[in-house]
């Protein structure tokens, strides 16, 4: 006699015989018996539909945890990005605004005639700002 375990409904010990038992484990489709107060088990074979459920379940649960993760992944990168586009903004507006009171943004000294200033002294700088 083997010990099939408890039965589902009262939860009482279930033995059933060793060659009901081996036949059920070598692959026997649903193999019913019963435990001692009458209800009916089955050895079922593969997976019950319950531990398919829970497994997709739990499946599509990690789905949504993964994707939840990467939206927020996006989400904290592309505020970042906003972050620093508006940095460079207030940079170039800084500049802007230093040449127009006629501040020379490369030597910080000030000139009437800036544009004169910047083709005689810093005729480069034009190229490089544009990298």
């Amino acid at each position: 006699m083997k010990n099939a375990g408890p039965c589902i409904q009262c939860k009482c010990d279930v033995w059933i015989t060793d060659a009901l038992y081996e036949a059920a484990k070598a692959g026997a489709p649903n193999v019913s018996f019963y435990c001692g107060y009458g209800h009916p088990m089955v050895f079922a074979k593969g997976e019950s539909e319950l531990n398919k459920m829970r497994r997709e379940r739990d499946r599509l649960a990690q789905r949504v945890a993964e994707w939840s993760d990467e939206a927020k992944q996006q989400r904290e990168l592309r505020e970042a990005a906003e972050r620093r586009t508006a940095a460079a903004r207030g940079q170039v507006t800084k500049i802007k605004n230093r040449v127009g009171h006629g501040v020379c943004p490369c030597c910080n000294r000030t000139f009437e005639n800036l544009h004169r200033h910047m083709t005689t002294q810093h005729p480069t700088f034009t190229a490089e700002a544009a990298e």
